[in-house]
């Protein structure tokens, strides 16, 4: 029963080794080949500032020193990415120009000082309003959309409605006025921009400004370019999933499976054939090994019994007395590797003799006890093991 048990838990076993190795698995990964997935409106959000300088590049402000038209500017938006690749931006905006001008009602003009080239005056005009920008992120385009990249570009471009104010000269006071102006200006620029960490970034924006100026010569246009260091604070999710798409394996070639099939098979008839051939053997005839009820051991020369040995015995007289109806042979031995024939003879009987009068004093009846010896060696295994040979044997009789 057992064994038809085994070959079944086999059979089991190969079949389901062959299901699980032809079994196909479709496993399902994103792929950003597909496609970006848009994610919540309330993901992707950022808070940016920038400072830095403006310097005027308009064709009379080439006319003053280039360390003379350097002044400041600054920016603070609030901006979404829509995508990996497109974002907006909204805030307000700061731009300074200086420059020249040759028109004396020019405002913001600074006739105090000396004229440049004996025909311009130092102009300063400052501008403040709302700008929007639309965000192109380079990297992203170029290169693929990536989780964790540290350096990303992205170039933008926009619109400012701006207010004018500048400082002039009323008596011997400088005051800032409102020029009641209402100016509006264009801009661009490229974003090169650094993960600090997740959340946060920062950057160098370098920009061109076009802003029209009707407080000089109406109809002007400043030409301004700037300066920018960034720093960018994104909240909310801050990444992109792409789109998960199932993967199906490429069909296998299955000869190597029907291979291993036929040689289970075969295995399998093999394994048959020889249960089969082990149920019809017959079964072995079992064999009783008789074993000594107990075994007295000698020194050499020696027959005389020890306390030991005859507190031994008289364990085994308790054994013999319990069944009178046995019948026990007590067998004397010597080695065959020291001593002579004639002192191992005489040691043999004398080790046989003395136990069986031990186990008579301890009330064993003596038909139930045959002593004989045997000038054999008892276990043959060479001088080395001769201390085996120096007994008296005790077994049951059959």
């Amino acid at each position: 029963m057992k064994k038809s048990i085994a070959l079944a838990f086999c059979f089991a076993m190969l079949a389901g080794t062959a299901v699980a190795q032809n079994a196909q698995e479709v496993t399902y990964v994103e792929d950003p080949s597909q496609g970006y997935l848009f994610n919540r409106f309330r993901d992707n959000w950022f808070i940016q500032g920038e400072g830095g300088v403006t310097i005027g590049f308009t064709d009379e402000d080439n006319h003053r020193k280039l360390t003379d038209r350097f002044s400041p500017s600054a920016h603070l938006y609030v901006g979404k990415w829509f995508s990996p690749l497109l974002g907006v931006r909204i805030g307000a905006s700061y731009v300074s120009v200086k420059g020249l001008s040759n028109d004396p009602n020019c405002v913001g003009l600074q006739p105090w000082n000396e004229k440049i080239d004996g025909e311009y005056w130092k102009t300063m005009q400052n501008y403040f309003g709302p700008s929007f920008s639309v965000m192109l992120n380079l990297t992203n385009w170029w290169c693929g959309y990536r989780p964790g990249r540290v350096y990303n570009a992205y170039l933008y471009g926009g619109g400012d409605f701006y207010w004018t104010l500048t400082k002039t000269k009323e008596g011997d006071d400088f005051k800032w006025k409102n020029c009641h102006d209402r100016v509006i200006g264009l801009h661009a620029g490229i974003v090169n921009e650094f993960n600090i960490t997740k959340n946060f970034a920062l950057g160098l924006d370098i920009r061109a400004n076009a802003i029209s100026n009707h407080t000089d010569n109406w109809g002007k246009t400043f030409v301004a370019g700037e300066a920018l260091l960034t720093a960018t604070y994104k909240f909310n999710k801050t990444d992109w999933n792409a789109p998960i798409v199932p993967v199906c394996p490429p069909a296998e070639n299955c000869d190597e499976y029907r291979a291993r099939l036929q040689a289970a098979d075969a295995r399998i008839a093999d394994l048959e054939a020889q249960l089969k051939a082990c149920l019809s053997r017959p079964e072995p005839e079992k064999t009783v090994v008789k074993y000594p009820l107990a075994t007295i051991y000698y020194p050499c020369d020696v027959y005389a019994l020890t306390s030991v040995d005859r507190k031994v015995l008289e364990s085994v007289a308790n054994v013999m007395k319990a069944d009178t109806s046995k019948q026990y042979v007590l067998t004397g031995w010597a080695d065959n590797y020291t001593g002579n024939d004639q002192i191992n003879v005489r040691l043999r009987h004398n080790r046989v003799n003395g136990v069986k009068k031990q186990l008579l004093r301890y009330g064993v009846d003596e038909s139930q006890l045959e002593a004989t010896t045997n000038n054999g060696n008892r276990v043959d295994l060479g001088d080395k093991c001769l201390t085996l040979d120096r007994c008296v044997t005790i077994v049951e009789k059959d």
